[in-house]
């Protein structure tokens, strides 16, 4: 009788301890080999390129280039990569930009190891792995109305607590152009002022402090 075949895992992280940690419980696990390893986008895709893992886990926030880029450029050129997102960031903007950009999973650095490994062998089948809590938020990132690129990049400014004529200069438009996004941007959220839009832009993950 022939032996199953192994799954073969690419751990992206760039925390070194936190990446050996990943690879050592994994290499526990009898039915997976980790075939590479990497510590931002840039080489998650060059690795990714010359082994072609089965799965492979992706931190989000990264130096040089974070996990959503890479995570794309991957998914381009291997439309059937199985991607898992690994994070600690469960705002629903990450978890929706991890998953449209062609992750089929997204699970928390504090899960459990038993549920890592369902995870890794739930998305190796073809299937999507995503926890009752990260689909929550995700259906209700997905049932609010669409931001713009041009209102998001000025809900982050909002976020960092720039007023209409700061993010006028940041982003070369005008100051008048800069109210019409403001009032869309609080009409979209469904909040009364700017700081309720700041406060959103947090919690969502759309800003950053």
């Amino acid at each position: 009788m022939s032996q199953p075949s192994h799954i073969r895992v690419l751990v992206v992280d760039d925390h070194p301890v936190i990446r050996q940690g990943l690879i050592g419980m994994l290499e526990e696990a009898p039915d997976i080999v980790i075939v590479g390893q990497g510590r931002n986008g840039h080489e998650a895709i060059s690795v990714f390129q010359q082994q072609q893992p089965d799965v492979t886990l992706m931190d989000l926030r990264m130096p040089e280039m974070e996990g959503v880029p890479a995570i794309t450029v991957i998914c381009n050129e291997f439309p059937n990569a199985r991607i898992i997102v690994l994070t600690t960031y469960d705002t629903d903007e990450e978890i929706y930009r991890g998953l449209r950009a062609g992750a089929k999973g997204y699970l928390l650095k504090d899960s459990e190891p038993e549920e890592l490994l369902t995870a890794i062998r739930t998305v190796n089948r073809g299937q999507q792995y995503i926890p009752p809590n990260v689909a929550a938020k995700l259906v209700q990132r997905m049932t609010g109305p669409e931001l713009s690129d041009r209102e998001l990049e000025v809900l982050q400014l909002i976020g960092q607590g720039m007023s209409n004529q700061e993010i006028s200069t940041a982003l070369n438009i005008s100051e008048s152009t800069v109210k019409t996004h403001v009032n869309r941007i609080l009409s979209k959220l469904n909040v009364k002022d700017r700081t309720q839009a700041a406060i959103t832009a947090l919690k969502r993950g759309i800003a950053n402090l």
